[in-house]
């Protein structure tokens, strides 16, 4: 895919006479117009980040970025006297982004081809082109979910958790029951297909088929009465991660087939994989059915593979397995504890 058609994740400001108005060093009183302004809020209602590379005296700037009342907007901001290019690579590997989805803004040529030269991936563009951003393809999503509106409320999230397990003297096991986890698992509605056909095209690490489903394909799966497409969301007690996982699962009078488990790789550490298939194998021992899953191996899915095995899945074969199609693995119904690292909430399952 050539880089133009990459959506844009996070925009990267200059300032002088780019985001505001005047040079901060000559006039302390520069300004921002409604114009901009309008073009940061709009970015991210888009759940577009955006950032700072300016060449100014740090505390300065962030001050004046408050005063006109736009600093919220910009996280991992690099402001000082470096080079640019060396600010945008910093922003990009802070979070995690490939150099393709960035995108850069200055009034400076000299400053964008300095840029250009050391990232040739990332999109540069003058300050004259700010008016017409937001009806430019790659800052328009094709829809924009709540997930989308929150990104960067998730993102300052994620940075104080990092801070705070880097502070924290005790064990993994113990920072998580630290965190007051709660894993919420919600029956998907028609509000959840766009997240959900989104999850199921980007997971691969914890994806057990690599299978895509269509928003269409989901919309009717949802209307299908033996299904259940399960939306999987978690909190702590530094906010929400948002929509992080997607069960697919269908009934039957002896087996209940767990089509797709697809969970985002920045929730990994949390142990979210195991606690949701924790809560399956107990919901169908208590429904007195096996629960068959299927599972397709690729290069990338090697830790969920375990995750399955750990939690009992094996690939013995079960006439309850007859008619499923493919190679599912079984398991036989066994109860399984709850996590004791977080919460669960969760709808009661067909019994």
């Amino acid at each position: 895919m050539r880089t133009e058609q990459v959506p844009v994740k996070c925009l990267v400001w200059d300032l002088d006479n780019t985001l505001w108005q005047g040079t901060l060093l000559e006039a302390p009183d520069v300004a921002l117009t409604d114009e901009v302004r309008a073009v940061v809020t709009e970015l991210d209602s888009r759940g577009i980040l955006q950032s700072v590379a300016s060449r100014n005296d740090h505390d300065h700037a962030w001050a004046r970025l408050e005063e006109l009342g736009v600093a919220e907007y910009f996280v991992v901001p690099q402001i000082g006297w470096g080079p640019k290019s060396a600010s945008v690579r910093a922003i990009a590997d802070e979070l995690g982004f490939a150099a393709g989805t960035i995108a850069f803004i200055d009034d400076q040529p000299a400053e964008r081809a300095e840029v250009a030269y050391h990232h040739p991936d990332v999109r540069c563009y003058d300050a004259g082109l700010l008016p017409e951003l937001t009806s430019r393809p790659e800052f328009s999503p094709a829809v924009v979910t709540e997930d989308a509106r929150q990104r960067r409320a998730r993102y300052r999230a994620g940075f104080r958790r990092t801070e705070a397990r880097a502070s924290f003297a005790g064990s993994d096991e113990a920072f998580l029951r630290s965190l007051d986890l709660v894993l919420e698992i919600e029956r998907g509605a028609e509000s959840d297909v766009s997240r959900v056909e989104e999850l199921t095209l980007r997971t691969s690490r914890m994806n057990a088929t690599g299978v895509h489903y269509t928003g269409d394909e989901l919309r009717a799966l949802l209307a299908d009465p033996d299904r259940e497409v399960l939306v999987v969301a978690l909190r702590d007690r530094f906010g929400s991660h948002g929509a992080i996982g997607v069960v697919l699962l269908a009934y039957g009078s002896a087996v209940w087939h767990l089509e797709l488990l697809a969970i985002s790789c920045r929730v990994l550490s949390c142990g979210t994989g195991a606690a949701i298939l924790n809560w399956l194998i107990d919901a169908a021992a208590k429904a007195g059915v096996h629960l068959a899953a299927d599972f397709r191996r690729t290069e990338r899915n090697r830790v969920l593979d375990i995750a399955y095995r750990f939690a009992g899945f094996t690939d013995s074969g079960c006439s309850c397995l007859d008619g499923l199609g493919g190679e599912p693995r079984h398991l036989v119904p066994q109860r399984r504890p709850l996590p004791a690292t977080m919460t669960l909430v969760a709808p009661e399952l067909r019994g």
